[in-house]
C-alpha cells in the first residue's frame, strides 16, 4: 500500500502529495474515489493541513478536482488520451534513446544502473511509491543526457498525465519484474552502442503503459 503513516523526514506536504499521486497513478485509487484532508491525515497520521495542501497541489495538476462540500475526487484519463500519450511518448523517447548508444560516460551509466536497480527493489518490496518515483528518476535522467531540456519537460509532463490503472494489481507477479528489469537492459544496449535495440525496447517497453500496467495482456 502507498498510503501509510509518514515517518520520513521532509515536507509533510509533499511527502503526502507524492504518496497520493502514486496511488492515483497506480490505480491504488480509483477514478472516482473520493478523497478529504481528514481522512487521508488519519492514514498518514498527520495534521489536516499538508495533506489539503496536497491535494490542492494535486488539484492544479490534474490528478483530482474539487467536489463542493465534498473533498477532492480522482479525474479519469480515457483511453484514447492514454493511447494519446503512450504514443507521443514513444515518438519523442525510442529515437532521442538511439543518440544515446555508445554515448554515455561512465559515471553517467553507473549511476542510471544504481536507479535500474531501484525500481527493481521497489517492484520486488511492492512499494508503489519507491518504485513510480525511481522509474520517474531513471527516464528523466537519461533523457537529459540528450542534453535537451524541453524533451525532459515534456516527457516530464505526460507521464504526470499518465494512469497506470493495473499496476497496484500487479505487485509481485513476473510482468512487473520482466518490467523492471528491462531498464538495465536498456543500459546494456545502450553500453554496447546498440542505439536500434535500444530504441525498440524503449517503444516496447513504454507501450506497457497500454498493455500490462493498464491489466491488458501483452504477446
Amino acid at each position: 500500500m502507498t498510503i501509510g503513516p509518514v515517518r520520513a523526514a521532509g515536507s509533510f506536504r509533499q511527502i503526502v502529495e507524492d504518496a497520493v499521486s502514486a496511488a492515483i497513478v497506480s490505480g491504488e485509487f480509483s477514478p472516482g474515489t473520493m478523497l478529504t484532508a481528514p481522512t487521508l491525515a488519519v492514514r498518514f497520521d498527520v495534521s489536516p493541513t499538508p495533506v489539503r495542501e496536497a491535494l490542492l497541489n494535486l488539484e492544479k495538476r490534474g490528478l483530482v478536482e474539487i467536489a463542493r462540500n465534498k473533498g477532492f475526487r480522482v479525474t479519469e484519463v480515457s483511453e484514447q488520451d492514454l493511447a494519446e500519450i503512450v504514443q507521443i511518448r514513444q515518438w519523442l523517447e525510442a529515437p532521442a534513446v538511439r543518440t544515446l548508444a555508445g554515448a554515455i560516460g561512465k559515471t553517467a551509466l553507473a549511476e542510471l544502473r544504481a536507479e535500474a536497480e531501484a525500481i527493481g527493489s521497489g517492484a520486488a518490496a511492492a512499494d508503489l511509491r519507491a518504485y513510480l518515483s525511481a522509474d520517474t528518476t531513471f527516464h528523466l535522467h537519461l533523457l537529459s543526457l540528450t542534453g535537451n531540456d524541453r524533451l525532459v519537460t515534456l516527457v516530464g509532463d505526460l507521464r504526470q498525465q499518465t494512469r497506470l490503472v493495473g499496476l497496484a494489481g500487479m505487485l509481485g507477479t513476473a510482468e512487473l519484474a520482466a518490467s523492471s528489469a528491462e531498464h538495465l537492459t536498456l543500459l546494456d544496449l545502450l553500453a554496447a552502442g546498440d542505439g536500434v535495440a535500444a530504441e525498440e525496447l524503449m517503444r516496447r517497453h513504454i507501450g506497457h503503459v497500454t498493455g500490462w500496467w493498464s491489466g491488458r495482456a501483452e504477446r
